[in-house]
């Protein structure tokens, strides 16, 4: 068959993507466009917000629209919330979040026998992870490995608990096996992903910490670089910084989900951290390395929230001095507790928001601005504007001027900034043995 696959939302979405492109083509399947003409059309959903429901309502419809004759099958966060949503949009095939492997066999039965299916599991009751092949099709530069999924934080704002279920972790020996391969496949940079990689290892034998399967990753992959993905606060203590700072592969970029500045919003948040603990973490990072990138997401006008709290959050991201910010009005999520809180009007929510991003633009300019002068280790994607573009460990994007640099690895240093890109030129020289490290502390 021609299939077409469509992907809404977070990165544990474009792992599992990517894992049934890999299966797919394995099968004999032929991957096209979404755009154009197909057997079969997957639409890989997010349910996050509201407007996620949305958007993938609308990409369901325009694959009926496309073909109509075509498979539609959908899976992901959104019909293993809302079934019945789902069942109202001609769908071929419906399934969730949980085995995907069994998903692509429907696929292939509902365009063999041209019946409609519908494979929902109960998320909550399930306790095994499903090990999925990492990484993509091998032309891919950077490659995931899903460590971890499910979330029993649930947070106020938040339905993915109940899409994803409790938390359930890769074996550490499979994680150490995935490395190697995609090592040996020639991937430069390896990103530990999943829906809350801070809880791995909570449901395996003796519960191993984060920083014990990151040591083993970083082992394994050898001069492939390992980034992380997002992180809860409190997992940054002083043990997991001296282990992490020791790792030369380990990219200096730390995703601290933030949410709020503000201790009275992140107890309304159910976050399970306030703004001491979090400012900790940020300078056990700043203590251990150089100038790390600490990146964080914000939510302004969450329910309740008052101008005197927006703007102690407004100081607090300033004091943490984040390498970048991404910036979100609150946005109803229906079936949460949130929804139910006194809701902040619209026009706030988007003033706040233009707020927020000034100071996070600001915060940014200043981080690039600090990278002048610096020599790192560039991974190089592609072509952009008559320059070659990769990302720093930082995961700052880089330009230079040369030919075909893709998939390449290559000392650059830093000359200069422009429209939130470090401008360089490549370099003999090396950056040190470890790059970002303050030694002194490790």
């Amino acid at each position: 068959m021609h299939i077409a696959i469509y992907t809404l939302g977070c990165k544990v979405n474009q792992y599992e993507t990517a894992a049934m492109e890999r299966e797919l083509t394995a099968r004999g399947h032929a991957l096209v466009p979404f755009e154009g003409p197909a057997d079969a059309y997957i639409i890989n959903t997010c349910t996050v917000t509201a407007v996620s429901d949305k958007k993938s309502r609308q990409m369901i419809r325009r694959a009926r629209k496309q073909s109509p004759n075509a498979v539609v099958a959908v899976c992901g966060c959104y019909p293993q919330t809302h079934p019945e949503d789902v069942k109202n949009l001609d769908v071929d095939l419906i399934a969730g979040t949980g085995d995907r492997m069994k998903f692509l066999d429907l696929l292939e039965h509902a365009a063999r026998e041209k019946e409609p299916v519908v494979n929902l599991d109960e998320a909550l009751r399930r306790r095994t992870f499903e090990v999925l092949p990492a990484g993509g099709l091998a032309a891919r530069t950077r490659a995931m490995l899903k460590v971890e999924d499910g979330c029993v934080n649930f947070c106020s704002y938040c339905i993915i608990p109940y899409a994803r279920g409790p938390v359930r972790s890769l074996p550490l020996e499979t994680a150490e096996a995935e490395t190697r391969r995609l090592r040996e496949e020639g991937c430069r940079e390896l990103v530990i992903t999943g829906i809350e990689i801070s809880s791995w290892g909570r449901d395996l034998p003796g519960k191993p910490e984060l920083i014990t399967l990151i040591e083993a990753v970083c082992r394994e992959a050898g001069d492939m670089r390992v980034r992380l993905g997002s992180l809860e606060p409190r997992t940054i203590t002083e043990d997991f910084c001296r282990r992490a700072a020791v790792l030369p592969n380990l990219c200096p970029h730390f995703h601290l989900s933030l949410q709020s500045g503000c201790d009275a919003v992140l107890a309304r948040m159910n976050r399970k951290y306030d703004t001491a603990r979090y400012k900790e973490s940020v300078d056990l990072l700043n203590g251990f390395f150089s100038r790390p990138a600490v990146t964080t997401d914000l939510i302004v006008g969450f329910p309740g929230e008052t101008e005197e709290e927006f703007t102690a959050t407004l100081d607090f991201i300033r004091a943490c001095g984040f390498a970048e910010m991404h910036i979100f009005p609150y946005s109803i999520r229906p079936g949460t507790p949130a929804a139910e809180m006194e809701q902040v009007p619209k026009a706030v929510k988007e003033a706040r928001a233009a707020r927020a991003a000034a100071i996070a633009e600001e915060l940014h300019r200043a981080y690039l601005e600090g990278c002048v002068g610096q020599v790192y280790d560039v991974l190089y994607e592609q072509p952009a504007e008559g320059l070659y573009q990769g990302h720093a460990p930082n995961y700052m994007v880089a330009a230079v001027r040369g030919g075909d640099l893709h998939n390449r690895v290559l000392p650059t240093k830093i000359t200069g900034v422009e429209g939130g890109v470090l401008l360089g030129e490549l370099t003999d020289c090396r950056p040190g043995i470890l790059p970002g490290r303050v030694t002194t502390n490790a």
